[in-house]
């Protein structure tokens, strides 16, 4: 069974993270099979639009342990191992069809930020989602201090990033972070409405309006996503990462020094 499954319904290719038993976290194997399946679909004439979506419990847990575990043993390996994972996450967003992560149990941390590159997002009432970077001592560094502003304004992504919030689909809705909630057993129906409602517009026109509302919600991006990079090299080398890293091993509230 491939980590990343795809399944055609007419024109809408959905995408699905298949690491369930690891919660959909992604390591390297889960993210170049993304970044395949993307390329994929991107290449596809038959594709008018792509779905992303988690197989079991959750859409995913966000970056594997494994790769913080490796973040704090050598930061100088920082830029080298975001680079797949932001290349990956930006061909969602870059693509000119139209994409959609349907987000159900929850969706942290990284995988929030891959939400965050889709053009829409649909997400259950009783899921939960945030970016809670902040509480081991990082900051977004694939996307999400770029993003998260030009979709729900700065004061709340403030809220979001620097208090490590996490809420649920409502809440998400509430505030324009998602575009549609719906009952978990209903997602997959919100997810098909929308998408009906997509496919009935012209396929150029939709893919030439993507690319003028990006530039113009995100118009620096590239040097937003440079400044991320930088301030986690910081960060990395921080005692507040070693000591968040701790406290999250040993499953304890962590002491920082503020230093």
């Amino acid at each position: 069974m491939s980590i990343v499954e795809t399944e055609d319904r007419g024109a809408v290719r959905h995408v699905v993270l298949n690491r369930p038993q690891k919660r959909n976290a992604f390591n390297d194997e889960l993210v170049l099979g993304l970044r395949e399946a993307l390329h994929a679909a991107a290449d596809d004439d038959a594709v008018q639009c792509v779905v992303v979506r988690g197989a079991g419990p959750m859409f995913s847990s966000g970056m594997d342990v494994g790769f913080l575990g490796a973040l704090s043993g050598q930061p100088e390996r920082l830029r080298a191992s975001r680079r797949p994972i932001l290349e990956t996450w930006n061909l969602l967003e870059e693509m000119p069809k139209p994409t959609i992560a349907q987000i159900h149990g929850a969706c942290l941390g990284g995988a929030m930020e891959l939400a965050l590159a889709a053009d829409l997002r649909v997400m259950a009432s009783d899921a939960v989602i945030g970016l809670v970077e902040t509480r081991v001592g990082l900051v977004p560094d694939v996307g999400g201090s770029s993003r998260l502003p030009s979709v729900v304004g700065l004061g709340r992504a403030k809220e979001m990033i620097m208090a490590s919030k996490i809420i649920d689909g409502t809440e998400a809705e509430r505030i324009g972070l998602v575009n549609r909630v719906a009952p978990a057993d209903e997602l997959d129906a919100a997810t098909d409405q929308l998408v009906t409602e997509l496919l009935a517009c012209a396929p150029r026109a939709v893919a030439y309006a993507k690319r003028i509302l990006d530039t113009v919600a995100k118009p620096n991006l590239s040097a937003t996503l440079e400044l991320e990079v930088a301030a986690q090299e910081l960060c990395a080398r921080s005692e507040d990462f070693a000591e968040g890293t701790r406290a999250f091993a040993e499953k304890r509230q962590p002491e920082f020094s503020g230093r």
